[in-house]
């Protein structure tokens, strides 16, 4: 039985023992490890509150990146438009100096078609003058073959222009 019940001295130097390895734990242990387990937790704090500050700043440029991704949408609509718009005019103006210039040119073809129509007028005209001069010169030949003709041809064309005169100075 020895076992189960200390015997009176062992107990004390036991308790002795005890007091005396509390004691320097109390004055030197506890203190370096209280000190320990506080700087951990503050740093442990301080980690916490940078990442919150990290994770707010992470929001806040998702946030910038997003506006900026929206405005360079925005942007890039305005110059698409833009680009759209300059299409469609420099398309309009193609065609609108196409108009002019064939309206130029078919103005340009009908004054030299007018141009030529009235040469060959002028040249049909010159041809049937000289045709008809030819005529009238051989229809005159063979009736002024005789000396009666001409002499009647003669007095006629003298008293038409003595008409023509007479009339002319009233």
């Amino acid at each position: 039985m020895g076992l189960l019940t200390p015997d009176p001295g062992l107990l004390f130097w036991m308790l002795v023992t005890f007091g005396a390895v509390f004691f320097l734990l109390a004055k030197f242990g506890f203190p370096v490890i209280l000190r320990s387990v506080e700087e951990r937790k503050a740093y442990i704090e301080e980690s916490l509150r940078s990442a919150q500050e990290a994770a707010g700043r992470l929001a806040g440029v998702q946030a910038e990146a997003d506006r900026l991704l929206a405005e360079a949408r925005a942007e890039q609509a305005r110059i698409l438009a833009q680009a759209a718009a300059t299409r469609d005019r420099i398309i309009k103006e193609a065609q609108q100096k196409a108009y002019a210039e064939s309206d130029r040119l078919l103005a340009e073809l009908k004054k030299q078609l007018a141009t030529e129509k009235e040469s060959a007028l002028r040249d049909i005209r010159r041809q049937v003058a000289l045709l008809s001069v030819e005529v009238a010169e051989k229809v005159l030949r063979s009736k002024l073959a005789d000396g009666q003709e001409q002499a009647a041809l003669i007095d006629r064309l003298l008293d038409e222009v003595s008409e023509s005169s007479h009339q002319a100075s009233m």
